[in-house]
């Protein structure tokens, strides 16, 4: 289970990320992400629609998904937001498949917001 202070909660901060952060994709997850501030604890929201499936499979999607992204958190325990978007591929993948692809979605995103982060220093510093 994912602490409270984990979790993104409010629709403005979910909007937020999702129109305004990083991208990345696959075969059962989009993934968001945005830079906070250094000192703010990283946060996740998931977004599982009901073209997962029935309450019992996106249930079932939500659990794999937030136990996977608690890898996440123990290694970048501060300054991001994400939200992970479950596709209906979602609904009939395997725990290993899930918890691979979010890694990977996860990695990408990380990557381009560091990348984005670094451009913006450097420019400001020139």
């Amino acid at each position: 289970m994912l602490p409270v202070m984990n979790r993104v909660r409010a629709a403005g901060d979910f909007s937020h990320t999702v129109r305004s952060g990083a991208r990345s994709g696959r075969r059962n997850v989009l993934l968001y992400g945005v830079v906070t501030s250094s000192d703010s604890p990283s946060r996740v929201g998931f977004i599982v629609g009901k073209n997962v499936g029935n309450a019992v499979a996106r249930n079932l999607v939500k659990r794999r998904l937030r136990h996977a992204a608690l890898e996440h958190l123990r290694a970048h325990p501060y300054g991001y937001d994400l939200v992970v978007r479950a596709l209906p591929a979602a609904g009939a993948s395997d725990w290993q498949s899930l918890r691979h692809e979010l890694a990977g979605c996860l990695s990408t995103v990380v990557r381009k917001l560091e990348r984005a982060d670094r451009v913006e220093r450097e420019g400001r510093v020139s």
